[in-house]
């Protein structure tokens, strides 16, 4: 049996797709898909269609996949580490505690979940040696 635990490029790649879906999705700088329709609406044209589907098709396929290895649980306990240890970063002065600062790393954070979640099965086997497995006939 092959071993299918992503090294760290894996997991670099899985982050880096996962950051550039959240980006893209929505950031402040001003250029992302939630402004590029908001510039326009309520008029929605083929391209903007087309995108959003494909945005909305990358969500289903990361969060689906996220909630499947972490589950809600799991979700919930990675949002309370990073909260602490962003807290952690304000209270010694590492980060300072401002507004555009704060939109920066809730969009970091939310891709670091998801890298995680697309990531877990494959961490949580080789700790463990336990294999997820999908129920395929539904009993």
């Amino acid at each position: 049996m092959t071993d299918e635990t992503p090294g760290f490029g894996g997991v670099a790649l899985r982050f880096a797709l996962a950051l550039l879906l959240v980006l893209l999705t929505f950031n402040p700088t001003g250029h992302s898909y939630y402004h590029w329709l908001a510039a326009g609406f309520p008029a929605i044209d083929a391209p903007k269609a087309l995108a959003g589907i494909v945005l909305l098709i990358g969500w289903v396929v990361y969060l689906h996949a996220t909630v499947r290895s972490l589950g809600i649980a799991g979700v919930l306990l990675a949002l309370t580490f990073f909260a602490a240890l962003v807290w952690v970063a304000v209270q010694f002065g590492w980060l300072e505690a401002k507004a555009r600062a704060f939109a920066w790393i809730g969009l970091v954070v939310a891709a670091a979940i998801l890298a995680m979640g697309v990531s877990w099965s494959h961490f949580r086997r080789r700790f463990t040696g336990q294999a997820d497995v999908d129920e395929v006939d539904g009993r």
